[in-house]
């Protein structure tokens, strides 16, 4: 994927803290900033709410800054129990045995007898798991320290800018001082103890694991933690190597105890032998590959490892830059999270802008490339898990979930994160041709409601969350969207389209005519964990037509298969788009008019052409924007009941297409005050990371819009937010963005087109005589630009 040149240089990575003295960290870091650091001045006891997570999207930890024991666990997104290994009867979901004819029932049912209910649907066409498995923890690090009488100082902190976990602390007369971060170039988890005097560094290093397969082995300063999960016996190896300056090493039969050492240096590796490979997900065993990313991590200084991680993280982070004038009070996170009102006060502002970056940060960590098959994209914890049976098994949820993990990748500057994405879905084709034909009898690809590492592609038998073929077409517009904001033509043509046609040949079979009016409908049709199965459910009508737009515009741009393209246009047009006004004035959930004005039902699916599609928009389309609305305002009710997070981030993104600032922020503020945890994760409960990033996308599109037929800028600036600016932000078209703005209007807008090309702005700027480049007004407040590939533009008030 295509690095981008950020307008303006790339920032320096922002952080915090005090540098602690003699540590390595201190002349390799970037200038930093108080407001983009989580930082506690106590040691975290629970894991999902106080530790503090670093990743470099393969291997994730946890890091509690324990005082006389450290805690470090850790996890390896490829480590999964399930899949053929564990049951050779694995059936990816598929009907075992064939059930001919039940799918042709359902439609029967719902189609002359009316909306039926999930139970009855599942009993039909749903089937229990088989070894459908879940994301495992790999082990934990443990850092046994000497006993300190009396601690002083205490301050554990989280530097976003950098991607370093750090703890500081006086003991004894000592200021003690680690260091933590996971990094992508070396590919190894890296802890450093120190201390402002020599000789005073003593501690003894422990790996566990909770698998029973796995056993330990010490020699040569080395612990080596290796076997099979017992479920499924997939092969997991962790190395780690104790370096010291001065002191003393010594090998134990389950640790490596060092005494009198001025530094201690603690590098891990850790892989498996999974690879996302049809049909059976099994590569070369890992030691080899570990050992030798452990050699040659080792091999390198302390400094170098630091500098190489930081100004690779930093290289994707210092991208975007967003100030809303806060300023952090000398106060630890978790009380400014506490006394969050999302009043006009900074430091309201400066935890905005901490959880705004927080999203960027918690993606850059679980979502990078990896060479060859083993790639996975964020789950839904991203890459942290410390259960063996995790939540939701720790899965990809395609009603939602997964997609909404991908939002703020392309418009935030962070596109080399979504090509996980982009492989999981390409890899996930051969199974899923499998499913079409034997579920669904119908060519091209699918992918249901739930996911995991081994090509799930079937359905379950849960009646609200077992059947939802719509997820492909949803996940299929993320390559699309790719190639929007980059302008990268080769990928589309190599990668996106191919994947998209296939998704498009499913939905011309799926898709039957409706015996009302001959209009073609999904049958069954269900929104997502809501109501009854019907035919047209207005998410299945907007996702598909949203898909056959994708298509035809993408085979137009390529030149692509004028046949194909015109079954597509075809069925284009005779495809009801689900988009109704009810008698209530709410745009339909379903295609009978039976929405219920008191529902607050946590998902709002039948707004997706609001958010992420772009059916519904407030210029072109102001009916079916008001009846959106409408919905919207039904669906929140009072404002008092409960809501997951990652539906108040989606809610916030609604607001913002609908251009309504105020109703945007404030779902943000009840998002940030109900339901983010002390460490500023975002919870269901229990943690669920889509709600980070869709707050963070959000945010993004309240600042600027570009799926219409101009870049809009600042179109739903919240009132609490007068003043500020932000840079780097992308928009479709291959255009990146920055704007500084006062009393609630633009002052000055810059941007760069990384191609030759027609720019459309949209700003209150324009309304008035405005300094700029070679822009030509067209009405009231759009300016036309005919830009050139890597020039930067700016506009601004006259002086």
């Amino acid at each position: 994927m295509r690095r981008r040149t950020v307008m303006g240089g790339a920032l320096a990575a922002a952080g915090s803290g005090l540098a602690t003295p003699g540590s390595a960290e201190a002349a390799e870091r970037p200038d930093h900033d108080d407001r983009l650091v989580l930082w506690y001045d106590s040691p975290a006891t629970d894991w999902e709410s106080q530790a503090l997570p670093v990743g470099n999207g393969a291997l994730g930890a946890m890091v509690f800054g324990g005082i006389t024991t450290e805690r470090i666990q850790f996890s390896e997104k490829t480590l999964w129990t399930g899949g053929p290994g564990e049951d050779p009867a694995y059936d990816h979901g598929n009907w075992v045995p064939p059930r001919p004819g039940a799918l042709a029932q359902a439609r029967r049912l719902i189609l002359e007898e009316g909306p039926q209910q999930p139970e009855t649907i599942a009993a039909l066409l749903g089937q229990p798991k088989v070894a459908y498995g879940s994301f495992q923890p790999f082990g934990d690090l443990h850092l046994d320290l000497p006993a300190a009488a009396e601690v002083t100082g205490y301050r554990r902190e989280l530097d976003l800018g950098t991607a370093v976990s750090r703890v500081t602390y006086v003991a004894g007369g000592v200021r003690r001082h680690r260091e933590v971060f996971a990094s992508r170039p070396d590919h190894v988890l890296v802890v450093r103890l120190g201390a402002d005097r020599p000789g005073r560094v003593d501690v003894t290093i422990r790996l566990t694991t909770p698998h029973t397969g796995a056993t330990l082995t010490v020699a040569h300063h080395t612990a080596r933690l290796s076997g099979r999960l017992a479920a499924d016996g997939m092969r997991l190896e962790a190395q780690l190597a104790v370096l010291a300056e001065g002191g003393r090493r010594t090998d134990e039969a389950d640790a490596v105890r060092v005494t009198g050492a001025d530094t201690v240096t603690i590098v891990l590796a850790a892989g498996t032998d999974y690879e996302h490979r049809y049909p059976d997900y099994r590569g070369p065993d890992p030691h080899r590959r570990v050992t030798a990313t452990l050699t040659e991590a080792v091999a390198r200084p302390y400094a170098r490892l630091l500098r190489r991680h930081v100004a690779d993280h930093g290289g994707l982070f210092g991208r975007v830059r967003l100030r809303l004038g806060g300023t952090a009070p000398g106060i630890p996170t978790d009380r400014l999270l506490t006394a969050y009102t999302g009043g006009p006060e900074p430091e309201n502002r400066a935890l905005e802008q901490l959880f705004f970056a927080y999203g960027r940060y918690l993606l850059i960590a679980s979502s990078r490339p990896e060479p060859g098959p083993a790639d996975l994209p964020a789950n839904l914890q991203g890459v942290w898990n410390k259960d063996t049976a995790a939540a939701w098994s720790g899965d990809y949820h395609g009603n939602i979930n997964l997609q909404m993990n991908y939002w703020p990748a392309e418009v935030t500057n962070l596109a080399e994160t979504a090509r996980p994405l982009a492989e999981f879905v390409d890899r996930m084709r051969p199974a899923g041709r499998d499913s079409a034909g034997v579920i669904y009898g119908c060519r091209g690809w699918v992918v249901g409601n739930e996911t995991n590492a081994f090509d799930f592609t079937g359905v379950h038998d849960w009646p609200t969350a077992f059947w939802f073929p719509e997820a492909a077409a949803w996940l299929s517009r993320h390559l699309w969207e790719h190639y929007l904001f980059t302008g990268d033509r080769e990928f589309l043509r190599r990668a996106g389209y191919p994947v998209l046609r296939e998704t498009a040949e499913f939905w011309l079979d799926y898709l039957v005519a409706h015996p009302a009016d001959g209009s073609l409908v999904a049958v069954p049709s269900f929104s997502p964990e809501h109501g009854p199965f019907t035919a047209g459910a207005a998410m299945s009508q907007q996702i598909a037509a949203d898909l056959f737009d994708n298509v035809l515009a993408a085979n137009r741009d390529l030149s692509g298969d004028a046949a194909f393209a015109a079954r597509v246009a075809g069925a284009r047009g005779r495809l009801d788009p689900g988009l109704r006004v009810g008698r209530w004035g709410q745009l339909q959930e379903w295609r009978e008019d039976v929405d219920d004005p008191a529902d607050t039902h946590r998902h709002v699916s039948h707004l997706f052409a609001l958010y992420p599609g772009r059916g519904v928009t407030p210029s072109g389309t102001p009916e079916l924007a008001e009846a959106a609305r409408v919905s919207l305002l039904a669906r929140e009710g009072d404002g008092t009941g409960w809501a997951p997070g990652w539906s108040r981030a989606w809610k916030a993104a609604f607001w913002a297409r609908l251009h309504d600032g105020s109703r945007a922020f404030a779902a943000l503020r009840d998002q940030l005050r109900l339901q983010t945890l002390t460490n500023l994760w975002d919870t269901h409960p229990p943690f669920q990371i889509d709600g980070n990033f869709g707050a963070t996308a959000a945010v993004a599109e309240m600042l600027v819009q570009s799926h219409t037929d101009a870049i809009h800028l600042l179109p739903a600036l919240p009132p609490a937010w007068l003043s500020g600016s932000v840079d780097g932000l992308r928009a479709r078209g291959a255009v990146t963005v920055g704007i500084s703005w006062a009393d609630g209007h633009a002052t000055e807008i810059r941007l760069r087109s990384d191609q030759d090309r027609t720019v459309r702005l949209r700003s209150t700027l324009f309304a008035g005589a405005f300094q700029g480049s070679e822009g030509v007004r067209e009405g009231e407040d759009v300016v036309r630009l005919r830009a050139r590939g890597g020039h930067a533009y700016r506009f601004a008030r006259p002086a």
